[in-house]
């Protein structure tokens, strides 16, 4: 079976930033078993595999290397760009989902892809686990929770930058994973991303987790639109947009295709 690739940069607007996804369209599904050997495979963080519902809508899933993940959001951002710029569809789409519903993504005119996704803001919790705290090299100032990770907030930048993590310690954590952040010294807040029990140690731009992030920072800096950074090794850059009537959030960002091909299972 040969089946077609695209590899893309999302959330930068240069070849080698970002996180890079890798989009298999297919005609219909392939197993759950081939579809996660292509994604160890491919060995990036997401590989998403989508199947045409009409149109401009798309059935959307993603795998790490380990696992099928319920919501991924620079490979969302990643799938539009190659159906905006490579498959000839107009300037809309809707992605439908196992776990989080209904995704609707535009493009701009300049370029920008932007993505509007159900908000899963956190929630403080009573009992930090004692493996999230030995997991990581600085206390943290506060700690939450959403159906994704553990939210780890710092009182600075530098501290999110500086903080060292123990792999086989936030493993334990599973199936949640772990996002630290703190106000940012340019942008309004930063953040990095460790998910050791579901893709690898640290993810260079994680889209969904910002559906959690923009609310939180959105009430704490009593702002509606921020621009946010997640300082990893890579970098990548989002524009985040709250709604808290609609319980929604719009996450703004570019792609950047690295790669073309086609993969013969």
């Amino acid at each position: 079976m040969k089946l077609d690739i695209f590899i893309v940069d999302a959330f930068t607007d240069a070849q080698f930033k970002g996180n890079s996804a890798a989009i298999v369209p297919l005609e219909q599904w392939i197993s759950d078993e081939l579809m996660q050997k292509i994604a160890s495979e491919n060995n990036l963080s997401e590989t998403a595999f989508i199947v045409k519902n009409s149109s401009n809508s798309y059935h959307i899933r993603w795998f790490s290397p380990l696992t099928e993940i319920d919501f991924c959001g620079h490979a969302t951002l990643a799938t539009a760009f190659v159906l905006f710029n490579h498959l000839d569809v107009s300037n809309e789409v809707e992605f439908t989902t196992n776990k989080v519903g209904s995704l609707i993504v535009t493009s701009q005119n300049d370029g920008k892809i932007v993505m509007n996704f159900p908000m899963q803001k956190p929630e403080p919790i009573l009992h930090v686990p004692t493996d999230l705290l030995a997991g990581l090299s600085i206390a943290p100032k506060k700690v939450l929770k959403n159906r994704q990770a553990y939210f780890v907030v710092y009182n600075t930048q530098h501290e999110v930058e500086q903080v060292a993590y123990q792999s086989d310690l936030l493993k334990q954590l599973a199936p949640f994973d772990v996002v630290v952040t703190a106000k940012g010294d340019d942008a309004d807040f930063v953040s990095r991303y460790f998910w050791p029990a579901n893709g690898g140690d640290e993810d260079p731009v994680t889209g969904s987790i910002h559906t959690g992030l923009a609310p939180f920072w959105a009430e704490q800096l009593n702002k509606r639109s921020l621009n946010a950074y997640q300082a990893s090794a890579r970098g990548g850059s989002l524009i985040c947009h709250v709604d808290f009537d609609s319980a929604r959030v719009t996450l703004v960002g570019e792609g950047v295709l690295y790669l073309k091909g086609c993969i013969f299972v």
